[in-house]
């Protein structure tokens, strides 16, 4: 094999990898409602779960899993619905705890239910959906453990079996959901995994995707619940609306304060539109109890409040406390990344230091988040303090702070080109924030100007931005310019989250 031909293979196999954390994650957290079309099909009564397989399910979905466990005792050991409630169980379970010890028993316990499943599934719209849905958790935990080989031919497995069951019934709403999923992250992904999907035989469809869910979403079924939470996340992440999102998560924890997934929803929404406050209370009043399975990324997320608001003890603790609970390899560098953030802002330079080193020790790149803290602690770039801490105002919410904070920035000659994009970036994004379009939009400009083909992402980033507002304007053809401008950047570290949602807002732009 020649030095070439080997570089190539590596890098396939780094971008199959990224390509599985882009799908996997969202799998077993199985997550655009209030749209204006609602298809539907005529009622036709399909079995689903039992009184006490829905019970179970609920405890699932609330991650309680003794109390699901429990209800599952007088269910039919061997029957559909009772086996594939125990692989969301266990699975849900595996994926939060990331307890690598755990995986062997699982996989085989999986086997097993497969072997159940096929001897019931002919005829049973249930049984055959449990067998493709049980494979998908199958891929599931075989690419978080680091076996994409399997997962590539088991999420392959499961996609064929999907899209049968919906060719077989048709109204059988469950399926239409996880089919509508794949097919929407699958049409999503940038154009730079197509060659591995083509390889998977896997043709996904952002149209196709939606109308599946759309019609598991609004139509009872034993999974509409999930089609309701996946269509609401997919509106609030990749098409700018966030209020749909957040009405029915805000509904769901008034109807369910014990539901420890909702919460965990809740504070991930508000943090993402920056309304901190609302984030840290609902993390403070979030369920717990003995009952409830560990959470850890719960800490992770309230760290990030904390240092939004300046608490940087309270950051630390936080996320010292999210990695002693936590087992996985995502997120690590990241945390390490944020406890460097605490120490450094906070004065404390050899913990900082300390901290810095650690983002090396451990952990995988392939979330972006990671990614991002793995880029700085190789390119050994000192951070600017008035930029680092308006980016965390901004993040938080306090934009007015931001651009106070941003005026005691003082470039000079001999300012790193990055430093000089980041501040204009960062006022675009505090006016832009605070409703002030025109100043955005000029500091956006300014960035694109600046950048040239710079490898960060303030410019991708702006270039994004600029084509929403024009979009929101009326203004077509500019947005499209703008979207294409995003996406024809080589390279930065949030490459493939921009160029999605770049890629979505330009096929949003096609339709009439």
């Amino acid at each position: 094999m020649s030095v070439f031909s080997a570089v190539a293979r590596k890098e396939r196999g780094r971008r199959a990898s990224r390509l599985f954390g882009l799908l996997i994650l969202l799998l077993c957290a199985s997550f655009r409602s209030g749209l204006a079309v609602q298809p539907q099909l005529e009622r036709v009564a399909t079995p689903g779960f039992t009184t006490m397989q829905a019970r179970a399910y609920a405890e699932v979905l609330k991650l309680r899993p003794a109390p699901a466990r429990a209800l599952l005792q007088d269910a039919p050991p061997t029957a559909p619905g009772t086996l594939l409630v125990y692989d969301c169980l266990e699975i849900t379970e595996l994926l939060i705890s990331q307890n690598a010890s755990r995986y062997e028993a699982i996989i085989t316990a999986q086997d097993r239910r497969l072997r159940l499943l096929e001897q019931a599934a002919e005829g049973s719209a249930l049984a055959e959906y449990a067998q493709a849905e049980i494979r998908l958790h199958k891929a599931a935990a075989q690419v978080v453990f680091s076996h994409e080989a399997q997962g590539a031919w088991n999420l392959r497995q499961s996609y064929q079996q999907m899209q049968q069951i919906v060719r077989r019934y048709p109204r059988y709403l469950p399926a239409r959901k996880t089919l509508g999923m794949m097919q929407f992250f699958i049409g999503s992904l940038p154009e730079s995994y197509r060659w591995f999907l083509k390889l998977l035989g896997l043709p996904g469809s952002v149209e196709a995707g939606l109308y599946n869910l759309r019609l598991a979403a609004t139509q009872p079924n034993d999974f509409q619940l999930e089609a309701r939470l996946i269509l609401a996340v997919l509106e609030e992440t990749y098409y700018k609306k966030p209020e749909a999102a957040l009405s029915l998560v805000e509904n769901l924890r008034r109807q369910q304060p014990d539901n420890l997934l909702v919460s965990y929803l809740l504070i991930s929404l508000q943090k993402k539109q920056h309304r901190t406050d609302a984030a840290l209370a609902a993390y403070r009043a979030r369920p717990t109890g003995s009952g409830y399975l560990p959470l850890p990324y719960l800490h992770h997320m309230a760290a990030d409040l904390l240092l939004y608001q300046g608490q940087y003890a309270a950051s630390l603790r936080a996320n010292q406390l999210f990695l002693q609970e936590y087992h996985g390899q995502h997120y690590q560098k990241d945390a390490a990344f944020k406890l460097y953030l605490a120490a450094w802002l906070g004065g404390d330079a050899a913990a900082a230091e300390q901290y810095r080193r650690q983002i090396g020790t451990g952990g995988r790149t392939i979330l972006e988040e990671d990614h991002y803290a793995q880029r700085f602690f190789e390119d050994k770039l000192p951070l600017n303090r008035q930029l680092t801490r308006a980016r965390l105002q901004i993040d938080g919410g306090y934009y007015r702070e931001a651009l106070h904070t941003l005026n005691g920035f003082r470039p000079t000659t001999s300012t790193p080109l990055r430093n000089q994009l980041e501040e204009p970036y960062r006022r675009a994004r505090a006016w832009h924030l605070l409703g002030r379009l025109d100043s955005a939009r000029l500091f956006y400009a300014q960035t694109v100007a600046r950048a040239g083909n710079a490898p960060y992402y303030f410019a991708p980033q702006s270039a994004l931005q600029l084509g929403y507002l024009y979009q929101a304007e009326g203004q077509k053809n500019t947005a499209k310019m703008y979207f294409q401008k995003a996406l024809s950047y080589p390279r930065h570290e949030y490459k493939n989250s921009t160029d999605t949602k770049a890629k979505l807002a330009l096929r949003e732009l096609q339709q009439p």
